[in-house]
């Protein structure tokens, strides 16, 4: 054996000796491995979920067992105030008994189921008999001849009774009347309107008969006539509609002989939008 060999130093076993080792190692060899950044993701899944089945426990505890106090009802409507009501006017306006003892909506100016029309004025009126009698308004007249020449191209000849009529007029038709039949006010009023609710002041109504049967004029027999067949049945084309058909809601009685022209803006309004009258 050389001394080179005897004098070569031999090879650490370890990096340090026993003494040298750090006392952290020493007391702990195997050092806690940090979470991963998987298992934390995990984690707040766990956590997340149980929040969430918290929850859910808590609303079904509340909902079954009233477990939690409820907001009382004066919190909950200041809190959610009730929508307004949108009921139309139909529903919520008062209703009175007519002269004929129907239901029917009350107006302002309702006077024993009739309401007030202004005069016509005198400069508009033209007369639609030759004897200048009976006058409607201009639109009205123009369309009124148009349709009695429909008519008489149909063998129908109307019998033209009675068109504007002034507040004159109408204090004879229905307190003179009146004291002639013996008749009350509201009696009186299911056939003729009082001074100032006519709608023959307005010089867009007018009361017709059947020339060829002047027995039926101002009669509900007049619905029987070839004159109410036809007006029946075209009036609408030269605008024209019944006043008071049967079971009409102003309680006002069946008058088939009475007609009235809705066919420019203004008689449209005087008859529904300015009274609130619906067909």
């Amino acid at each position: 054996m050389d001394n080179a060999s005897l004098s070569r130093k031999p090879s650490p076993t370890s990096e340090f000796g026993v003494d040298e080792i750090p006392e952290a190692v020493r007391d702990n060899p195997y050092p806690e491995a940090k979470p991963s950044q998987s298992q934390k993701k995990r984690l707040i899944w766990k956590l997340a979920g149980l929040g969430v089945l918290a929850f859910g426990v808590s609303i079904w505890l509340h909902l079954n067992f009233n477990f939690f106090p409820a907001t009382s009802r004066a919190e909950q409507t200041e809190q959610n105030p009730a929508p307004a009501s949108s009921a139309s006017p139909s529903a919520t306006s008062p209703v009175a008994k007519s002269t004929t003892g129907k239901s029917g909506p009350v107006t302002p100016d309702n006077l024993l189921g009739h309401l007030p029309y202004q005069e016509a004025p005198a400069s508009d009126l033209v007369a639609v008999t030759p004897d200048g009698a009976v006058k409607l308004r201009s639109s009205a007249a123009a369309k009124y001849q148009d349709m009695v020449n429909a008519a008489a191209a149909s063998g129908i000849y109307f019998a033209p009774i009675s068109g504007f009529r002034s507040l004159e007029d109408q204090q004879h038709v229905f307190f003179d009347v009146k004291a002639e039949r013996k008749q009350d006010v509201s009696k009186r009023a299911e056939v003729s309107a009082p001074p100032g609710y006519s709608e023959h002041h307005t010089g867009y109504a007018i009361d017709l008969g059947d020339g060829s049967s002047p027995d039926s004029n101002l009669s509900q027999s007049f619905e029987n006539t070839p004159a109410f067949k036809w007006l029946e049945a075209n009036a609408t084309t030269f605008s024209f509609e019944l006043s008071f058909p049967k079971n009409n809601r102003q309680g006002v009685s069946y008058e088939p002989w009475h007609w009235r022209f809705v066919g420019d803006r203004q008689s449209l309004e005087t008859f529904y939008k300015a009274h609130s009258i619906k067909k």
